[in-house]
């Protein structure tokens, strides 16, 4: 038997004569059946020692290769070797027809499932990138939360490291019903609460625990993508309404008749405008909710930033019947990599989206959340809130006065008084040039992000979507300054 062994390769010579002889097998070599060398006669036949041939042996018994028959003979097992075409080699997989996918994949790879603005890859050559998104990430201001971090893991009790509750750590959803209730005006305690992987994982649970599949859904138009692709993967049937001045019309909410089961939402701050939805509209989605017998889901995204005026009120403070389903994430007040977000639940639905979260991934990490509960519990938490707002509030003012110094009328600025990002509409140029100015300015080391992949049908203008909380003061306006030269 020709196996061609190399003493000084990087696998130990049984597991050389075990591949040769798999392969073999594999490749119809050795077919179904056939008796093997003895151990005796390949050690010999190889010069090796009998012990390494036994070792290749038993691994092929124990991985169905092959079977012991009496008298100790190994004979070929009944192993069906790949399909050959033509004579040739075996089917390569990117010869393969395309793999048949569940009706939830098939949505979610039909289009693109990331907007630009989303993407977790930097762009070569990008030096201000404008990415909506990016957290600021200076060691300097994160340095309480790091310290607190890293105290954290150093003292794990021994049963941090086994399996926890899938609702959460019960500090931290102690110290997160004490904050939301102070600071965002929530009605809830540590029992409505469950903690899950950021606030995407929280939308796809939601759509889970509340859909079937054909049932109606309604969202903004424009929209989150990560909110109506978990939508639409599950089959759910959109009903889109458009947004004003004012956020999500209300009065062209379906009638009961045509079954919503929810609606998804951002009234504090709608994405991607950043219009705010009054007291009106926000209490007549909810008494539809209550009408319809369907559910809300309040995505409060960034609301801790608000530059002007009071903190708003949210939605599920208003709710009266328990019909609002509460989002809150960590990922752009402290940092993505935390993965860490939270549901505020009606009573009704706790047990459902715990058992939920049990079966999508049993729990998120206990020390990350313990340390978490004691930044929310000392109070460094909100301090930390407060800088990072007064470093967002000077960016987002440097943006402003830089969009109109350097481009005057040509631009609309909305989304200005909460958030991490402004949406620009631009006199003058047409929707179809959008990406041709966004590659100019990539090549002049911008990085600029098109409105158009938040809207189910291209907008009738041009307009951008501007970042601010990652960069500084000095690279805004040097970035606006450069759109400025292109659109000049």
């Amino acid at each position: 038997m020709l196996i061609a062994l190399h003493p000084r390769g990087a696998a130990p010579l049984h597991r050389q004569i075990y591949d040769a002889l798999k392969t073999g097998i594999r490749d119809g070599k050795f077919r179904p059946g056939m008796r093997l060398p003895s151990t005796r006669a390949l050690c010999a036949d190889l010069g090796v020692s009998r012990n390494t041939v036994v070792s290749a042996y038993e691994q092929l018994l124990a991985e169905g290769y092959a079977v012991s028959r009496e008298r100790g003979t190994t004979v070929v097992a009944d192993v069906v070797a790949p399909r050959r075409v033509n004579g040739g080699d075996a089917v390569h997989e990117r010869d393969a027809p395309p793999p048949r996918l569940s009706a939830w994949a098939a949505h979610l790879t039909r289009e693109p499932w990331m907007p630009p603005s989303a993407s977790y890859a930097a762009r070569p050559g990008v030096r201000i990138d404008f990415r909506y998104g990016a957290p600021e990430l200076d060691a300097a201001a994160s340095e309480p939360w790091r310290r607190l971090l890293a105290a954290q893991a150093n003292r794990l009790a021994p049963e941090a490291l086994g399996y926890a509750h899938p609702a959460g750590h019960p500090a931290l959803r102690a110290a997160l019903a004490q904050y939301l209730n102070r600071a965002r005006g929530l009605h809830c305690d540590a029992e409505q609460i469950v903690i899950v992987n950021g606030s995407q994982q929280g939308i796809d649970l939601a759509t889970r625990v509340l859909l079937d599949a054909g049932d109606a859904a309604v969202i903004e138009e424009p929209h989150y993508p990560g909110a109506t692709l978990a939508l639409q993967a599950l089959g759910a049937r959109l009903i889109r309404i458009a947004c004003d001045a004012q956020g999500l019309d209300t009065a062209h909410l379906p009638a009961a008749s045509q079954r919503a089961r929810l609606a998804y939402v951002t009234p504090c701050h709608q994405f991607p405008s950043g219009v705010i939805m009054p007291l009106e509209r926000r209490l007549a989605l909810l008494d539809w909710a209550a009408r319809t017998d369907a559910w809300i889901i309040e995505d409060d995204y960034v609301s801790e930033f608000r530059y002007e005026g009071s903190p708003l009120e949210a939605l599920q403070a208003l709710d009266r019947h328990g019909r609002v389903i509460y989002i809150g994430t960590f990922a752009k007040t402290l940092v993505p990599a935390l993965r860490l977000g939270y549901l505020v639940l009606p009573r009704s639905l706790v047990r459902a989206f715990s058992a939920a979260k049990w079966m999508a991934d049993r729990f998120s990490p206990p020390w990350a959340q313990a340390a978490l509960a004691e930044f929310i519990a000392s109070g460094q938490f909100e301090r930390y809130l407060r800088r990072a707002g007064q470093r967002n509030a000077a960016r987002r003012r440097t943006l402003i006065d830089a969009l109109r110094a350097q481009l005057g009328r040509s631009v609309e600025i909305a989304g200005e008084n909460t958030g991490v990002h402004l949406a620009v509409w631009l006199h003058g140029v047409r929707p179809s040039q959008v990406d041709a100015l966004i590659a100019r300015a990539a090549q002049a080391g911008v990085g600029l992000y098109s409105l158009a992949p938040y809207y189910a049908s291209p907008p009738a203008r041009a307009g951008l979507l501007f970042g601010y909380a990652s960069l500084s003061e000095a690279e805004i306006r040097s970035g606006v300054r450069k759109l400025a030269a292109l659109l000049s």
